[in-house]
């Protein structure tokens, strides 16, 4: 299950709202002005942070015997933060907490150091399928998730390769509060360079209202693109941003 969201009464606004295409194509700013460095394609990733050896894993159901035991402390790292401290009415089972969207389309892309998970988010294609279930935002648009409202974009949710899903976005408190910026940072990048790996330009997600506050201060312009709703007093939003913005 989803946690139940409570969208706000929509407030008269003539503000024009944002279209897909446009976005797609840049015609509304979502990025950076730096520049941005070439890549060569790999289907999996993982690099070290010299710094302070902070690994970044890219998880599949291909690569995860690779890893040892990495992927079920992701899933008992995310029960511990949207379960246990957030109080989400996420399912959970064995100590590990997952839903529907953990399939073979989705990739996991998890920060450790020596195996303790410092972070973590999800990432889904928003051509999968499986079932009745596509992806989260368009499930909830289409009526099948009854905990988040229908009206969570402005348009008609995309069925594009270009375009991913990020959920499940979390650091842990085993970060210190001086390292937070760096690893979310860290955890973006990752999250970015996964994306464009498997063919994406674009990612897409539910944040805090709040977000442009610390977008500011990763240096991130993202677009929002849905109107706001609020979780436990919590107000949330969708937005969508460049993923090449975050390969510098």
């Amino acid at each position: 299950m989803n946690r139940t969201w409570a969208p706000p009464r929509a407030a008269s606004d003539t503000k024009a709202k944002p279209n897909l295409t446009n976005l797609l194509a840049g015609g509304s700013r979502t990025g950076l002005s730096q520049p941005v460095a070439r890549h060569s394609k790999r289907k999996e990733r993982s690099e070290v942070n010299a710094s302070d050896q902070i690994r970044a894993v890219t998880l599949s159901f291909r690569n995860m015997h690779e890893y040892g035991d990495l992927l079920p402390v992701y899933l008992e790292a995310r029960k511990e933060i949207f379960r246990d401290q957030l109080d989400w009415d996420v399912s959970e089972s064995d100590g590990m907490e997952f839903d529907q969207y953990d399939t073979p389309a989705c990739r996991w892309i998890v920060l450790h150091r020596f195996g303790q998970v410092l972070g973590g988010v999800r990432m889904m294609p928003t051509t999968a399928k499986c079932g009745i279930y596509s992806y989260m935002i368009r499930d909830a648009q289409i009526g099948l998730l009854a905990d988040i409202p229908t009206d969570v974009l402005f348009f008609e949710a995309p069925v594009e390769h270009s375009v991913w899903e990020a959920t499940r976005f979390f650091i842990t408190d085993a970060v210190p509060a001086q390292q937070r910026l760096e690893v979310q940072g860290q955890l973006f990048k990752s999250m970015s360079q996964t994306a464009m790996e498997n063919g994406a330009t674009h990612v897409l997600g539910i944040v805090p209202a709040i977000w442009a506050r610390w977008a500011r201060r990763l240096g991130v312009n993202a677009a929002p693109i849905g109107a706001k709703f609020s979780i436990d007093g919590t107000s949330s939003q969708s937005v969508l941003f460049k993923a090449s913005d975050f390969i510098v």
